[in-house]
Formats: structure tokens, sequence, C-alpha cells
């Protein structure tokens, strides 16, 4: 029989006995990133025991993946909720999700207390020694459903109105309602910690039962177990919640949820990012727009996200009219381009807009920077002819690794292909994916393919950025979009004269510069390089009659265009340098009696090397230098 990978390679597998995930897991193993965990035939998830068939796309998923994580962190629920009821009979497990890093389980009827739950993890490595195997149960129909769940109010309203097949997993003496799929085994769960417990309402509601949330996270390994508690130690001291706080680069308050304050530290950060993408966009012949932000119902239905977006769409009516605060800027785009005439001679045409935008996610799920209602996306659109579309997307790609080099982080990519949920035909998607496909392979460059994740509009190119301490994150995007083009008529003359539709790109580098700039933030922990920082230089007095000349010095340094601020208040100097070392200062200047006679200043750098007395002009000509080059690194020596 013969298997398509999702590669597109063709293995030809003996077909005289049943051929499950497993046995093509043994085949590809060489080539697997981890254990196998299950298999996904034809796009969708399976347990690893599932039969194949002759033609059959199939993949296996391992915990390398999101996808992989994401099953392996449920699989983990059902084994922290096992050890639970064998601990607490009476407790009634509800629903225990993975979530976007671990995993949580609700519980009515339990309390647990800190001793609870070391107790608890201590029988979960039990169950992971007792290498269970999940095993699947199709019921027949609800009734058979019932009876098994007859004691568990919480699943059986689950049950309700359910149109799908019901089905749940048993593991040794553990039986859960769930679709799946799960990993084979529980003897794959090396790493396991039970993090905290919190109250939770049955399905969200205040008004229903309170329940009591346990958090986990486990892995595949104990390595990478102690790897992750050591990110989390760092991730703490690093957050930028605490690090805007201390610096004054932001604030959030419950009067705008979700949409952040910026104060003038923190718009000296934000000013940075931009004039770093404009100055590149100039070199790369971009173009700089600005459309609306409230736009009408009419033109969000021609661009899809009405139908397909709206429950994220903040809406409103005005003169009868309905209207939705944009969340993308896609669509002002369009009618920008549909404004004038263009021919094949101004293709590509690359047209750029720092766009706020607004989104609508639920109160529990807003977090600092990270997950916010109101952010800016460093949004463009290509609007090229075929020909272009390698060369284009290469060009996407350089421009992101300017960016992200100039900002220390490392990064890589995935293709994220059609989802479900999509519009457009199957011939535009293939063309699509095949030009971002080509232009990767062209480029010679490292991509793991994420099935299903693209756009609603077209397939991407996802880029994970690393930091400091290992993590990473999703922020630039590459969207391939023929469908737009179409839904908004967007033609260009050739060069016989006919008129034919435009490919467009949709590019975002920082994504959210609001994520973007809490990721950097946490980067650099604060202690951002001169180009970067809002405080570039302090002036401190030692008495009050040098507050003149560090007036002086300080007008001077603001002359050349840096960021400085003088410290005269009564505070002792050794007081003063604390200070500007704890708010991050790069270059710390000191003024007394010497310094005034010989119009000199006395330098020492935020790490405390002393660099003694240099001549003003001569330290703002190195702060210069250092700042204009983007200088990753302290110059002035």
């Amino acid at each position: 029989m013969q298997i398509s990978l999702e590669n597109s390679a063709k293995l030809e597998l003996d077909a005289s006995a049943p051929v499950t995930g497993r046995e093509l897991a043994k085949v590809l193993k060489k080539d697997l990133e981890g254990s196998p965990l299950a298999v996904r035939v034809n796009g969708v998830l399976k347990d690893l025991n599932t039969e194949l068939k002759d033609g059959d796309t199939a993949a296996i998923v391992t915990f390398a993946s999101a996808e992989g994580r994401h099953l392996f962190w449920h699989s983990s629920a059902h084994i922290l909720a096992q050890a639970v009821k064998r601990l607490f009979p009476d407790a009634k497990p509800t629903i225990g999700p993975a979530i976007e890093e671990g995993f949580f389980y609700d519980f009515a009827d339990l309390q647990v207390t800190d001793e609870d739950l070391k107790r608890i993890e201590a029988e979960v490595q039990k169950i992971v020694k007792e290498r269970l195997e999940p095993q699947r149960i199709v019921f027949k129909d609800e009734a058979a459903a019932r009876k098994e769940f007859a004691d568990n109010k919480f699943k059986l309203e689950i049950m309700q109105n359910r149109e799908e097949e019901l089905s749940a997993y048993r593991q040794g003496d553990f039986i859960d309602l769930c679709t799946g799929p799960h990993i084979p085994s529980t003897q794959l769960v090396q790493g396991f910690k039970v993090l905290k417990t919190s109250g939770a309402y049955w399905r969200g509601d205040a008004k229903n039962e309170q329940l009591t949330r346990i958090y986990g996270i486990s892995f595949p390994d104990k390595k990478e177990l102690k790897d992750w508690v050591h990110r989390m130690e760092e991730a703490r001291k690093r957050d930028h919640r605490v690090i805007g706080r201390k610096l004054d680069l932001y604030s959030f308050h419950e009067e705008a949820p979700g949409m952040p304050f910026f104060h003038p530290a923190g718009m000296a950060l934000w000013e940075e990012m931009l004039k770093l993408e404009r100055e590149l966009h100039y070199q790369g012949n971009y173009t700089e727009i600005k459309t609306p932000i409230m736009l009408t119902r009419e033109l969000w239905q021609t661009s899809g996200h009405w139908d397909y977006y709206r429950e994220n769409m903040y809406t409103s009516q005005v003169e009868e009219r309905d209207f939705a605060i944009k969340p993308m800027n896609c669509p002002g785009g369009m009618l920008y381009y549909k404004n004038a005439q263009y021919s094949y001679r101004q293709l590509p045409l690359r047209v750029a807009e720092f766009g706020n935008v607004h989104r609508h996610e639920m109160s529990g799920a807003l977090s600092g920077l990270f997950r916010v209602r109101s952010f800016h996306q460093d949004d463009a659109h290509i609007f090229m002819k075929p020909s272009d579309m390698i060369a284009e997307i290469q060009g996407v790609l350089k421009l992101a690794e300017t960016i992200y080099s100039q900002f220390g982080l490392q990064y890589h990519l995935e293709l994220s292909t059609r989802p479900e949920k999509s519009i457009g035909n199957d011939a535009q998607w293939e063309q699509a994916t095949a030009g971002l496909q080509g232009a990767l392979d062209a480029g010679q460059y490292e991509y793991k393919i994420n099935p299903g994740d693209g756009a609603f509009y077209g397939p991407k190119i996802d880029i994970h950025i690393k930091d400091a301490i290992g993590r990473t994150w999703q922020c630039g995007t590459i969207q391939l979009d023929m469908s737009l083009p179409e839904r908004f008529d967007l033609l260009y003359i050739t060069e016989s004269g006919d008129k034919e539709r435009p490919i467009m790109i949709h590019r975002a580098i920082y994504g959210s510069l609001e994520r973007f700039l809490g990721i950097v933030v946490e980067h650099y922990a604060g202690k951002f390089p001169l180009w970067f920082s809002p405080r570039q230089a302090r002036i401190l007095t030692v008495a009050d009659r040098h507050h003149e000349y560090a007036s002086q010095v300080e007008q001077q340094f603001k002359d050349a265009g840096l960021r400085v601020s003088v410290d005269d208040s009564a505070e002792s100097v050794p007081k003063k340098v604390r200070n500007a070392q704890l708010d991050q200062v790069n270059y710390i200047l000191v003024v007394g009696d010497a310094e005034l006679s010989a119009k000199t200043v006395n330098v020492r750098t935020r790490a405390n090397e002393v660099l003694g007395e240099r001549a003003v002009d001569a330290v703002i000509a190195g702060l210069l230098d250092e700042y204009q080059k983007r200088s990753s690194e302290p110059l002035l020596t």
C-alpha cells in the first residue's frame, strides 16, 4: 500500500498485515523529533493505533510540534484527574483542557491543600510507572454513555445536544468522557509538576457551581521539566509588567481593560521601534498610509471578516448603519489600492501601515502587553504580479532577519496551511501554498509545516522568535492571499494592456508592537542597549553650585539628539548613582568642582565601570556613535 507524507514524499508499506500509525512511526523513526504520540491522517489527528488505508496522507506527531504538545498536555490532564480520583474518590472531574503552556483540570466536591498537591504529584508518578495505555471507547448511544457517567452531573450536561459521536478513554481504573486522541502510554510522561490551584466556575459562569482548578505542566523528559522550571524562575525575574512599573514605561487601568497606557519612557522605546522599521521601509521602497479605525459593515462583509471573525470584533451603529472597529488593517489597504489604477510597471507595490486594531479577548485571557484588546500592527500589503512572488517573499524574510537580529533575537520558520474554516477555492490555496513553500525552498530556509493553522484567507509563514532565556514567541507572519484581491476586484494593467488580478502578501514583522515590546523588555530584562534605551544618560550634581553647569551639559546632549536628564536632588552622590543604575541609565555623568572647572564630566556605566573624567564633546560624540550604529554593546571606553 502507498502512503503519502505531508512533505509530498511517498512510502510503500507492506499491507499483508494491518498498517497503523505505530508501524508508520517505526519506518520514520530516524526522522522523528522525539517519541511518536499520535498520527495525523488526511489532516485529522488520531490515536497511534489507527489503521491506515492505501492512499492516505499521514504524519507522525511528536512533542516537538505545537499540536503534539497540546495532545501530550491533554493526556497529562487525564493522568492528573486519575490521581485525584484515587486520592479523593468523591471528587467529580469536569473538564481538563490543554492550555498555551501546560493544562488544568477542574473538579467539583474537592478541597486541596499544598500538602495534597504533593500527594497528587506522587500519585501521578505511580500512574506513569504503571505504563497504562489509554483505550478509546465509542458508545452505541447516549443512554450507554449516561449510564457510565451517571454519578457525574457535569459529564451528563456535556453530553446534552451533542450531535457527534460520544466517546471516552479508559486508562486502568479511570475513565473520562473525551473525543481524544491520546498518547499511547502514560509511561511517556516522565516530567510532571503540579503547579498551583485556584477557584473556577463551571463553564466560566459565576452563577454556576464553584470548582477547584489544579494546574500542571508535563514533558517527555525530566531534564525538559528542569529546564522549564529554570526558565519560569528567570521569566518571573524578567516579567515585563514588573519591569514596566519599575522603569515607568507603561501602565494598565481597569477603566480600559486590555488597552495599555504608554508613559514617556515607554514612548521612547515605541518610537525607536517605529524609527528602525521606517528606515528599512524607505530602503525597501515601501510607502506608508493610515486608514480609518472604524468602517462599515458592508466592507467587512466584502472582506469576509463579518462572517468569519465577527465574534472578535467591536461593532457600533451610526445613523442606523452598522460599523465595526477594525480588527485588521487589510480591508482599508484594499480600498487604498482601489483608489488608483496601476500598471505592471508599478508593481510590486509595497504599502505599509502602523494601524491601531481592536479585537475582543475574554477578560481572563488579558495579560500585560502579551494579550490585549487594543494594539498596533506593523502591517504591509504587497500587491504584485505572479512572477514577483518568490522574490517578494524572500525580501520580507530578509527584512525580518534584519529587524530581529537588531534586537539579538534568533528565530525559526513554520509554514501554516489551510484551516478548516476558510474562504477561497482549492486552486487558490494550492497556488498560494506552493508559492510560499517555493520561496522557502529557493532561499534554502529551514522550516516546519504546521498543518491547518493558516489564516482563513490564505496560507502563511509564521516567524517564531527566541528570547534570551530560550522561550519562543510567534510574532512575524507572511500571508499569501489571492482571495481578498478577488473579493475587492483589484486589478492592474498588464504589458499587453489587459487587466489582471494582483496577488497580495499580508506581512507583519513585529506583529503586535505592544506584544513585541513586552517580549523585548523581558529579553533585555530592562537593560536596554543605548540605541533603544529611554534613559541614555543622567547627569548627577555633587552640590547646589553645580546645577547651572549640569543644565548647560544637559542642553548640549539634548541638542545632539540624546535622551538625558539631570538629578540635582539633595541625595548623596552614591545614592544618586544607585538610583540611576536601578533606572537602567546607560551612562552616569557626575559633575563637581573639578568637572565644572575643566568643563568635563566624570563617566561611569550602568554596570558600575568607572571610565573617569572626559571632555563633554568627546562623551557626546562617543554616545552618538553608539546610538547611530545601534550597537548592542557599549562603545564608550
